[in-house]
């Protein structure tokens, strides 16, 4: 007669188990691998709430490979395995943007990103070969070494329920802006995360937008304004200048004499730029100013937003210059392939994109003229071909940290005002900034009499040291809730417009605070460009709403706009 199936897991564990018994050693084989996991997360987690998250993570995906191998050995051995290697590229971004692994990094995964990390760590891929090389033949010890058989069934059960613990941990504590920001609890981390964009995507896609009106449908694909290809326009410099505002708002601070009127456009004022970022990722405001639209849009997914956007929105400022028949530049500090830079600037429309790696950068941080000379190289190259020329330059000299001193010889005769060492240093960095402008514009002045420049200014936003300055006596805990909350004061920049034989239009238009999306519509208008449909009807958003943007009406009008982009065609997929 043949056994009851309910005794067959019984008769397969009472097998697994006396052949555990006859060779002892394989058993405990498999418990050394379980061992090896749990002590890699105690080395990296912290806290038993991160601790009773990660050991659930375990217990998932051991649960996963048992359910596809049947082998409690080889589900630990290849747990081991994807753990380390999670902590290893986790702890490698950490270093490069002090952040750590999120469940994102691995959803977005592209070419660009595993060519990002084998250019800037050319070690890695011979890492991964000869890891390759060693650990495949050890899995498959472990696989014919493995005494023990777990039905499938069990094993879906385990991760269940593991994934169901995971979840009720993480739903009621989700995770805090700062804590990718601390370099530890790197799996813990990395399953809230997946918990949270799972949740996020669900909930709102992509991309936050109102849901589909057919009667906006039909207004937003509206026919576009036909511009006038002949008509003389100045050429159009967008200057990034990194990490830069008036230190000067911050109470005690000392400047040199003059050191405000930097900020100052060509009509003596000084205007308010709002940032979506503060502190550090300059591609939330990259993504601001191209695009002319709100990262914070994307939600929990912002650090992410060009990688998302890149291929999926093709409406920018450089396309609606492009119809006006400008040629459109991007002179780009870093190489194209991180955070899909290059495929992304490309959707906004930008023609000709030039990275660290063309311009033969020998570091990333490069001073000033660096980037100012390759400016005049492009320009003196370009210039011939007859068509106004828009190029957007970056600077990076100003990039963190402060706490070293970045080119003395620069500037040989330079005085600290009196601050401590890291703020006079961040001061000396902007004066060089200033010295490299102003040769900047003499060069131009000079090689270039005839022709009209349009330049506009704007800091990415606020240096990291600025949130301890600008309120000092303010609790920590007080600090990040009104970091959270979009307190202008810590988001707030500077953006000027200049012109070289050229006044620059509507400068009247261009308020005293705006928020970092409405900038192409400041420097259209001030290249006396008109506006697309969709930048036109930006532009009533922006007097309805006196200059602020995803803010106004609690989200609303940013969501009303991604639908009509959305209608129209300009975003698509998100």
């Amino acid at each position: 007669m043949a056994p009851s199936p309910l005794l067959r897991p019984a008769k397969a564990v009472a097998i697994a188990i006396g052949s555990a018994k006859a060779e002892p050693w394989r058993a405990a084989l498999i418990g050394t691998l379980y061992a090896a996991c749990v002590f890699v997360l105690y080395r990296t987690e912290y806290g038993p709430f991160a601790t009773s998250l990660s050991l659930l993570t375990l217990l998932f995906t051991a649960s996963l490979g048992m359910a596809l191998f049947r082998r409690p050995g080889i589900a630990a051995a290849l747990s081991l395995i994807v753990f380390s290697v999670l902590i290893a590229l986790s702890r490698l971004k950490f270093d490069v943007t002090q952040l750590t692994l999120t469940f994102l990094d691995l959803l977005l995964i592209d070419r660009d990103t595993f060519s990002f990390l084998v250019t800037t760590h050319p070690w890695l891929k011979w890492q991964i070969a000869l890891g390759t090389m060693l650990v495949l033949p050890l899995l498959w010890l472990v696989f014919r070494l493995d005494p023990f058989r777990i039905r499938r069934r069990a094993a879906f059960a385990g991760a269940g329920i593991s994934l169901l613990g995971m979840i009720g941990l993480s739903v009621p504590n989700p995770e805090q802006p700062w804590e990718p920001f601390q370099g530890v609890n790197h799996i813990s981390n990395l399953a809230r995360s997946g918990v949270a964009a799972v949740s996020h995507l669900a909930a709102h896609g992509w991309m936050e937008a109102e849901p589909k009106s057919l009667v906006r449908a039909a207004y937003a694909a509206a026919p576009t304004e036909e511009c006038d290809v002949t008509q003389r326009r100045p050429h159009i410099i967008l200057l990034l200048d990194e990490s830069s505002f008036d230190i000067s708002a911050a109470p005690g601070i000392k400047v040199p004499e003059g050191y405000s009127d930097f900020f100052q456009s060509a009509d003596g004022k000084t205007r308010t730029f709002v940032a979506e970022a503060t502190g550090g990722p300059t591609w939330y405001t990259e993504f601001n100013v191209l695009m002319g639209l709100s990262a914070r849009s994307f939600g929990k997914m912002q650090y992410y937003v060009t990688r998302i956007a890149a291929g999926h929105i093709s409406r920018g400022l450089p396309q609606s210059l492009k119809r006006c028949g400008y040629r459109t530049f991007s002179l780009y500090p870093s190489y194209g392939n991180f955070l899909n830079a290059r495929k992304f600037q490309h959707s906004a429309g930008v023609g000709g994109f030039v990275d660290a790696a063309d311009m033969k950068a020998a570091d990333e941080q490069q001073p000033d003229t660096f980037y100012f000379d390759q400016a005049l190289r492009l320009i003196a190259r370009e210039r011939p071909k007859g068509a106004p020329l828009f190029t957007f330059v970056y600077l990076a000299a100003n990039h963190f940290p402060w706490t070293t001193t970045f080119r003395p010889d620069l500037t040989p005769d330079w005085r600290g005002p009196g601050n401590t060492a890291e703020v006079d240093e961040y001061i000396r960095r902007q004066a060089m900034t200033k010295e490299a402008y102003e040769n900047f514009v003499t060069a131009l002045k000079a090689r270039y009499p005839e022709d009209e420049f349009l330049i506009v200014r704007f800091g990415d936003h606020q240096p990291a040291i600025s949130q301890k300055l600008l309120e000092p006596d303010l609790a920590p805990g007080e600090l990040g809730k009104r970091v959270m909350k979009y307190d202008p004061r810590y988001f707030s920049t500077y953006y000027a417009l200049d012109g070289i034989n050229y006044r620059p239009k509507n400068l009247a238009s261009a308020p005293a605070t705006l928020d970092a999306a409405y900038l192409p519509i400041v420097v259209q208008e001030a290249a006396g460009v008109p506006l697309d449909p969709t930048f036109a009807e930006q532009k009533r958003i922006m007097l309805r709403c006196n200059g602020v943007f995803y803010a106004c009406r609690d989200g609303a009008e940013a969501r009303r706009f991604n639908r009509l982009l959305m209608d129209a065609g300009l975003i698509k997929g998100l």
